[in-house]
């Protein structure tokens, strides 16, 4: 160990302490019982200002400050050039020393002070945190919103809307109270600085506000309106990029005649005719800018030079008030984008609100109690369920699963049986009739307890990109390794999983799998989601196909493991593959959203109905008779 460099590491530790107090001001993992948050956006922007007031309101005194210091800075050098004007060298620090000495003290430590202050307000009290606050709580709404939710938007675009929302809550209340604010004190004050030299000075000043401020109201509309486009064109083209990429195998085999290059140049072209309008905007405004400050800093000049020609004023305040206009043409170029990003920044968070301020359609109903862990009786009691549309899909089902009983859902595609599922999950809402779940409707307890019951495996597998060890372990927080190994196990998976290795190195288990376990086979994925129910140990189990993926021997391999899951526990199975349900105690044959035929296997087959229909198409009669017509 070494035992030099101990004044360094407590100057460290104290430094990081600063640096952390500082940074802890705003949690930004804070969070407020309102359910909804305002869909007005200056109420969205007020309801996460109110949370962070104290650090908000440090920002507008600092950001006042920085004007008042930037105009007295320059006030100070017009008052130096007069002392100096007045006195002689010898004389000088002996009769000013005084006043030499608060000037260097204003450049020295009241600058340095402030503008210390505003960039640790701005950059570590407010922008990391503040920031990260509007992004969590903005995720813990959206995340409570049903799953229908989902499916009527892109996850990429739900996820945009939250970073966007979130930076430019921020973007907004930080540039108020800090550059437009501190570039209004500063016009205030150089105002009212020559106004005292010259009123015609600050008659000038007040004219050349009021252009700036017309100036702004005709050039900046046109601009957002160029910058919305310029997005617009970049989404589509970044679209059309992704979707290539992404179905690269399709390109590769169809494309013969490049056609996703015209495709994909015409969006190109879509965009640099977007940003060459936006260019244009940019020029106008910078243009117009340019020809107003010049106008008012010849203005100032002639009345400054007229005032000194005339005797009422000094060469150091000729001086200042040059100083002053010529850092007020530099501030004032800049705030005019200032404020188009101040309008852009309140536009997007207009248009995150629309996405995260949005009341969930399903929430647990006022006094919902956990559900314990259930002995598995369902009951589906006159259900309706049309997706909004007034008719079709689910239309007055009534069913009885009793506790451990084996139960397939079977009809022909679009017939409602995963719909059936989903309603059961409460992933959407019954619209007439009620289920129960052990004689309680499952609107009156909690979802997420609702679906603690309940063990799924779907067709398309559900795979995280993490390891797999956390994508079996989701169903089941905190459980042991060896619970894991042996649920990887018993879903013949574990062989394959300890060859597994990705792009960085990690092996076996703790390699990630990739978007929605790309990097895996189907099988392999329909592995991983069966060893993850298998470690749930839910009391009922639903099972969409859930060896579809896999071929006959690895089938085999897991099948005694997941006869013996499913004893004593509520089963219901989407079928597809007829053979794979053959055994179950009930088949439940649904066409319409209505149950047209029930029974066990043998009895459907000799009632020759819909369900002996399919089984003769799957099982080879279908193409038979085919074959024996032709």
């Amino acid at each position: 160990m070494r035992q030099t460099g101990t004044d360094d590491r407590k100057d460290d530790g104290f430094a990081e302490r600063i640096w952390r107090r500082a940074e802890g001001v705003i949690e930004p993992f804070g969070d407020t019982e309102q359910d909804v948050l305002p869909r007005d956006a200056w109420q969205f922007i007020l309801f996460f200002a109110r949370q962070a007031r104290g650090p908000f309101i440090l920002l507008l005194i600092v950001g006042g400050m920085s004007g008042a210091v930037e105009a007295a800075m320059y006030w100070s050098i017009g008052w130096i050039i007069d002392l100096l004007e007045h006195s002689t060298p010898s004389q000088l620090l002996a009769d000013h020393w005084l006043s030499l000495a608060g000037f260097l003290l204003l450049v020295l430590v009241v600058r340095a002070g402030v503008m210390i202050a505003n960039t640790v307000v701005e950059q570590q009290v407010i922008v990391p945190s503040f920031y990260q606050l509007v992004r969590w709580q903005s995720f813990r709404r959206v995340i409570e919103q049903p799953y229908a939710f989902y499916q009527n938007d892109f996850a990429g675009r739900i996820a945009t809307k939250i970073l966007q929302g979130g930076e430019a809550t921020g973007d907004f209340i930080v540039s108020s109270l800090q550059s437009l604010w501190s570039f209004l004190s500063f016009v205030v004050l150089t105002t009212t600085i020559l106004m005292l030299l010259d009123p015609m000075l600050g008659v000038v000043l007040l004219l050349w506000g009021a252009a700036y401020g017309v100036t702004a109201w005709r050039l900046l509309p046109p601009l957002r309106a160029a910058g919305r486009r310029s997005a617009d064109e970049r989404s589509i083209m970044n679209g059309r990029l992704v979707d290539a990429f992404t179905n690269i195998m399709a390109v590769k085999l169809f494309d013969s005649g490049r056609r996703e290059n015209d495709f994909v140049r015409d969006s190109m072209e879509g965009y640099l005719d977007a940003v060459r309008g936006l260019t244009r905007a940019i020029t106008r405004v910078r243009s117009g800018v340019a020809v107003l400050n010049g106008i008012m800093m010849a203005a100032v000049f002639v009345f400054a030079i007229r005032g000194w020609m005339s005797g009422t004023a000094t060469t150091g305040e000729i001086a200042a008030a040059m100083g002053l206009v010529f850092r007020l043409n530099q501030m004032s170029g800049h705030m005019m984008f200032n404020l188009n990003g101040l309008i852009r920044s309140f536009a997007t968070v207009q248009d995150a609100t629309g996405t995260i301020s949005v009341k969930p359609e399903i929430a647990d109903a006022p006094g919902a109690v956990p559900m314990p862990r259930a002995k598995g009786d369902i009951v589906f009691d006159n259900v309706s369920f049309h997706y909004g549309q007034g008719g079709g899909v689910i239309e007055n089902f009534s069913l009885h699963i009793r506790p451990g009983e084996r139960v397939a859902l079977i009809g022909p595609s679009g017939a409602g049986k995963t719909t059936i599922v989903n309603l059961a999950l409460r992933l959407f809402d019954v619209e007439a009739g009620r289920i129960l779940v052990d004689g309680v409707d499952i609107r009156g307890v909690t979802q997420a307890s609702l679906r603690a019951q309940f063990g799924v495996v779907a067709q398309d597998p559900m795979l995280m990109h993490r390891s797999i060890r956390d994508n079996i372990a989701y169903s089941k927080p905190g459980a042991a390794d060896d619970e894991v190994f042996e649920a990887a196990r018993r879903a013949a998976a574990h062989d394959f999983i300890v060859g597994v290795t990705d792009p960085k190195g990690r092996v076996g288990y703790d390699a990630h799998v990739g978007e929605r376990g790309v990097k895996l086979s189907g099988g392999q994925r329909q592995r991983i989601a069966l060893a993850r129910m298998m470690l749930k140990n839910a009391p009922i189990l639903i099972l969409d196909e859930a060896t579809s993926a896999l071929d006959s021997e690895v089938e085999a391999a897991i099948q005694e493991n997941l006869t013996e899951l499913m004893m004593g526990k509520t089963v219901i199975a989407v079928a597809h593959r007829l053979s794979t349900i053959a055994a179950l105690d009930r088949l439940v044959v649904v066409d319409r959203g209505r149950i047209v035929e029930e029974g066990t296997h043998e009895g459907l087959i000799q009632r020759d109905g819909l369900y002996a229909q399919l089984w003769k198409r799957q099982s080879g009669g279908f193409l038979a008779s085919r074959l024996a017509a032709e």
